[in-house]
């Protein structure tokens, strides 16, 4: 691995740490850093900004037109560091004791520099192959970015073959993990006084009563794991995230709210559950409360609907990154990744980067310098893939 390699990661890491691109912040500055990093190699860069002008995706490639490229991919933004307890700023770089700490250090800027410290190498490299960057905004709510970057692909008829993404596997490599669908359910009943609870529709109750369906849901799920599921656990999860509503001790609550996620292993889970909650809703708790009020509702917003990463028995980039590495065996993880989404558009897709997720989304975050070592080393040998 070369040491200036590792040198420039460093420094580029710690220019990408001081962009503070929490999700409900803009990215844009990172954005237009790495673009004119990448435009000045030569490298053709779109630059793909939302319907708000504030968050963009980036997609550069070096090398030749055409079909069959290597995608290397990573998302732009980091989650908050309020009411976290740091013990120095998030936002600059500290090396100590053969780590990097910093708010995305591991989640995944690491990554990130790294690709971009051997571009020089891939811009002389990638003569018969092209080789892609996709960076992407809102990974952590939602993966919206790599969806509305998958949009821009089908749309281009841009067909790369090979997708790796750098998310913090300690590097292992990863050909499996399940989905994840985040929705925001909204409960809206009747005001009124507390010593009066039949004139009003307690918003509050019916999504307790929402999320009791959801946790029985959750356990009926354990039955309808697959044979011979990779997956720990083997079945789809259900999580409820937060269950909002209510001003006072006397009020009836008018408005309610229950943020919740499921993880699926297979789509049939993600259909079930999301069928038992429209009947049960329909059924029974819409009636009772418009029994009351016509007014009342249920509605559920959908945050994220992202697919999980199928493993597959041919598998170019898992093939591609375990000889990279040495590795010989491919793992499966629980958590969710952009992925799925690169395989939705026909890419072999492998999970593979420096860092631990155990490190992911703590205060005082940090990559250690071995595993960006490590990731350099791979990434140096990926250029032979390209010419």
């Amino acid at each position: 691995m070369n040491v200036n390699a590792l040198d420039d990661t460093r420094a580029l890491l710690r220019q990408l740490i001081a962009f503070p691109t929490i999700s409900t912040d803009s990215n844009r500055a990172m954005i237009d850093f790495i673009a004119e990093r990448l435009g000045a190699l030569g490298a053709r860069v779109e630059v793909h900004a939302d319907p708000s002008g504030t968050k963009a995706n980036l997609f550069a490639t070096l090398g030749p037109e055409g079909d069959g490229g290597i995608v290397l991919s990573g998302h732009s933004d980091v989650v908050p560091v309020a009411d976290q307890d740091w013990s120095t700023d998030p936002f600059e770089m500290v090396e100590r004791d053969g780590r990097l700490y910093g708010r995305g250090t591991c989640d995944m800027k690491g990554f990130i520099a790294a690709t971009l410290a051997l571009a020089p190498l891939y811009a002389e490299r990638a003569t018969a192959r092209p080789l892609h960057f996709a960076f992407t905004h809102d990974e952590e709510t939602g993966c919206l970015g790599a969806q509305a970057l998958a949009q821009v692909l089908r749309a281009q008829g841009v067909r790369p073959a090979v997708a790796i993404i750098g998310e913090p596997t300690s590097m292992r490599v990863i050909e499996g993990h399940k989905g994840c669908y985040e929705y925001t359910t909204h409960f809206t009943g009747i005001e009124g006084h507390g010593s009066g609870p039949d004139r009003g529709v307690n918003a509050v109750e019916y999504a307790v009563r929402y999320v009791a369906r959801l946790l029985d849901l959750k356990e009926r799920l354990k039955s309808r794991a697959p044979k011979n599921s990779r997956f720990e656990p083997p079945w789809t999860t259900i999580n409820t995230g937060a269950l909002v509503g209510g001003v006072a001790h006397n009020v009836i609550p008018g408005k309610a709210r229950v943020d919740w996620e499921m993880r699926p292993v297979q789509h049939s889970d993600a259909d079930f559950v999301k069928d038992d909650l429209r009947r049960y809703c329909a059924e029974t708790l819409l009636p009772a409360m418009r029994a009351v009020s016509p007014e009342a509702d249920i509605v559920t917003d959908i945050v994220g609907e992202v697919d999980g990463l199928i493993p597959a028995d041919v598998n170019e980039a898992k093939a591609i990154v375990m000889e990279l590495t040495g590795a010989n065996g491919a793992d499966t993880v629980p958590f969710g990744t952009e992925a799925g989404i690169f395989q939705s558009l026909g890419m072999s897709a492998v999970v593979c980067g420096p860092g631990s997720i155990e490190q992911a989304h703590k205060p005082d975050e940090y990559v250690e310098i071995d595993q960006l070592s490590q990731c350099l080393a791979m990434l140096e040998k990926l250029a032979g893939q390209l010419g």
